[in-house]
């Protein structure tokens, strides 16, 4: 089941406090980033987001779900309705996330 674009319009909604929340589309989902790292992705109209050890502190309680068949799990967000929560947990992730690899100059 892909997500719909009314789900991402309300996290994106959701998040509007935050600088530089970008997303894109892939397969029917959506990665989201925030300055430019991936945090996580909304699949199947959910929020996941990588499972580093500050979102895991954040959410102690939470479940590791697939956001994919194949895929390696990550930790749903519950707290959709709480945006002080998401900022939060955005800003503590921030330094945990890895930084994109440089794309390569096409030949």
């Amino acid at each position: 089941m892909a997500s719909s674009k009314e789900y991402l319009d309300f996290i994106l909604g959701q998040l509007s406090e935050l600088d530089e929340i970008t997303y894109r589309a892939m397969m029917g989902e959506f990665i989201i980033y925030y300055r430019g790292k991936i945090v996580g992705g909304i699949y199947d109209d959910r929020l996941l987001v990588k499972p580093v050890k500050s979102a895991v502190a954040c959410m102690p309680s939470t479940s590791y779900e697939l956001p994919y068949e194949g895929a390696k799990e990550m930790l749903l967000v519950d707290e959709v309705d709480n945006r002080e929560f998401l900022a939060g947990l955005f800003n503590a992730m921030y330094d945990e996330l890895p930084t994109p690899k440089p794309k390569k100059a096409v030949k």
